[in-house]
């Protein structure tokens, strides 16, 4: 059974910090690129961060360069995001995928910056 299971998410304050964790079960996962999603409330899903799967490419989308960074851990079947200078616009659901031809899918975790 695929699972993708996000952690990580809370509530910060602008300026601060979160790191999300996805671990990966029931399938190859060094074979797949992994990704960071995010949805704010009305909006569409938006990638954040991808990265291949030896991690030696990574893309960010520009809103948050020089702020997140992308990494995993093929022995641990874990992505991390390290979310920096967090902002009110960060604000949402971050999601994990999972694409090598097929996706998969985590459950979200939500992300909130706010005083």
């Amino acid at each position: 059974q695929v699972q993708l299971v996000e952690s990580g998410g809370g509530l910060v304050q602008p300026g601060g910090s979160l790191r999300l964790s996805c671990v990966a079960s029931g399938f190859t996962f060094s074979l797949y690129d992994m990704s960071w999603y995010r949805q704010a409330p009305g909006k569409e899903r938006e990638l954040v961060a991808r990265i291949s799967t030896s991690g030696v490419r990574t893309n960010y989308a520009d809103s948050v360069k020089g702020r997140f960074t992308i990494s995993r851990d093929n022995v641990k079947k874990t992505v991390y995001l390290q979310m920096n200078s967090l902002k009110p616009e960060d604000t949402g659901t971050y999601y994990c995928q999972a694409r090598s031809g097929r996706e998969y899918w985590g459950q979200g975790t939500q992300v909130t910056v706010s005083e």
